[in-house]
């Protein structure tokens, strides 16, 4: 993607994400440094502590995978970028950008009754995501040409 008109990343997603992880690690470094020093009849060694901490920064590293999605647009194609993975689409793929009522996020409608979640624009963000799902229509109608729908003779 060379040209980038349009970029979304979700909001309040993020935000949770990320304080997610703070708390995670803070908790399992408190846990690890009072390992040590609970009268439970276990003896626990540094290497317990050590397990703890890199057990925090584990899933603190999972929670952040919910800040890491993305959707970009420009003249080429979009790319869209989801928890584990990242497409990238020519516009010509793609028939239409949705965002069905009661979904948690949009998503991209292809070919064959196929569609790509787009979880960088969530329900959750509000008008914020109101505003992204226009702006990423906008940048699909100004790239593709007009579908002809199929006529229904009968």
């Amino acid at each position: 993607m060379t040209t980038t008109v349009f970029e979304a990343r979700p909001r309040r997603a993020r935000r949770i994400a990320i304080a997610a992880a703070v708390l995670l690690v803070a908790v399992f470094a408190v846990v690890a440094a009072l390992l040590r020093r609970t009268p439970t009849g276990v003896y626990f060694r540094l290497s317990d502590q050590v397990a703890m901490m890199l057990l925090g920064l584990l899933l603190a590293g999972a929670a952040l995978l919910f800040a890491r999605p993305r959707v970009r647009a420009g003249a080429e194609g979009v790319e869209v970028r989801n928890l584990l993975g990242t497409r990238t689409l020519p516009w010509e793929l793609v028939f239409r950008v949705s965002f069905p009522d009661g979904a948690p996020w949009a998503r991209l409608e292809l070919p064959d009754d196929e569609y790509i979640a787009v979880m960088a624009i969530q329900a959750a963000d509000g008008r914020w995501a109101v505003q992204a799902i226009r702006a990423l229509r906008a940048v699909h109608a100004e790239h593709t040409a007009p579908r002809e729908t199929p006529s229904q003779d009968l």
